[in-house]
């Protein structure tokens, strides 16, 4: 067997041994969803790897099915299109990101809400109407509905667009919805794989923006990725000094039931927002509904974005030359391994791309 059929890919078996990838070769690959004629085949040549990898392969978001094959910050080469696909071609550089399947009618598709779809289908761990569950990046190829597949521009090299397609997104959809831009005070919290997004996208926006980070040694950093300020949140008291400051607050840090919520609410400015996208395993701390009261602020979130959004953001980074911060390993169980424990632990600046696909798969 082999491809179009099955699809090699590096999978944990199980969530008790989430750092233990292997490699499924032979008869051991998986199969993928029956191609359908709106279905793109990607030979993949780079994933990222994302906070939501690692949540997923060892349990703290809950049950994932197993074995799994995560990874959704998918980079490669259009191999197949299906015979109704008008949006790519056989040889383009495309990407996918967290979500690769939509019902595309309901109200919240037709209004570009479809990362809000009710029977969408994540890159990862969901399971097809056939029952098939879907397989990620860590893999030699990936099948997806051509509305979740995106041209790259020419300009943004692949190891650096990897990970636009799910850390990318996912800040920069919430901000281009709050109207982010010229006359705006934008403060990101935790600057990590998602918040060193937000401070290049908020920045490239227009905006006047600060970095909130509870690490010191991250503020020369900061500031190179466009934050105007750094505001230490390990110093007491804080947030005093900016009451009623920011129109728009994007948390993105791991670690929000570790805050002092009503302190960086405080900070906002009248009608203020502060936006979550920083999902931790557990939940958030309780707090007293008046703390939304004394400057009419407002508290969300959001998941990913969607396709109209996503061109944009790409075509942002070309225009604007975006340069995320990122480090690359070859993809092998022991790549997979240390990229996973590096974004487990930390230590990681700031997002790692899985690269050399050519050589862990040189069958395909």
């Amino acid at each position: 067997m082999g491809y179009p059929n099955t699809f090699e890919g590096y999978m944990v078996l199980n969530q008790k041994e989430w750092e233990k990838f292997k490699k499924q070769e032979g008869a051991q690959q998986f199969k993928p969803k029956p191609f359908e004629d709106r279905d793109v085949d990607i030979q993949i040549d780079a994933c990222g790897v994302c906070g939501s990898d690692v949540h997923t392969i060892d349990g703290g978001w809950g049950d994932a099915p197993m074995p799994l094959c995560v990874g959704h910050e998918v980079i490669g080469k259009a191999i197949k299109v299906g015979d109704k696909v008008t949006t790519v071609k056989v040889g383009d550089r495309v990407g996918v990101g967290a979500q690769i399947k939509a019902c595309l009618d309901c109200d919240n598709c037709k209004s570009d809400n479809e990362n809000y779809c009710p029977q969408q289908v994540a890159t990862y761990g969901d399971p097809y109407p056939d029952g098939t569950i879907s397989q990620g990046g860590f893999s030699s190829h990936i099948r997806a509905h051509e509305y979740f597949t995106f041209k790259i521009p020419d300009a943004i090299p692949t190891h650096e667009a990897a990970p636009m397609l799910c850390a990318g997104i996912t800040t920069y959809s919430p901000m281009l919805r709050a109207g982010v831009g010229p006359g705006k005070k934008v403060a990101i919290v935790g600057i990590g794989g998602l918040g060193h997004f937000g401070l290049l996208w908020a920045s490239a926006m227009g905006a006047e923006v600060y970095a909130i980070s509870h690490s010191p040694d991250k503020e020369e950093v900061a500031r190179g990725l466009g934050a105007k300020e750094f505001i230490s949140s390990k110093e007491q008291d804080w947030h005093k000094r900016w009451a009623f400051t920011f129109n728009f607050m994007l948390n993105t840090a791991d670690a929000t039931d570790k805050f002092d919520l009503p302190a960086y609410m405080s900070t906002l400015a009248v009608n203020g927002e502060m936006h979550h996208v920083g999902l931790p395993d557990n939940a958030m701390p309780p707090f007293a509904a008046q703390a939304f009261t004394p400057n009419g602020c407002k508290m969300g979130g959001s998941h990913i974005g969607s396709r109209p959004e996503m061109i944009r953001m790409f075509d942002l980074a070309a225009e604007k030359k975006i340069k995320p911060m990122i480090e690359t390993i070859p993809i092998s169980e022991t790549g997979c391994r240390d990229a996973s424990r590096n974004v487990k632990d930390n230590s990681v600046r700031f997002r790692h791309t899985l690269v050399d696909y050519d050589k862990a798969f040189p069958n395909r």
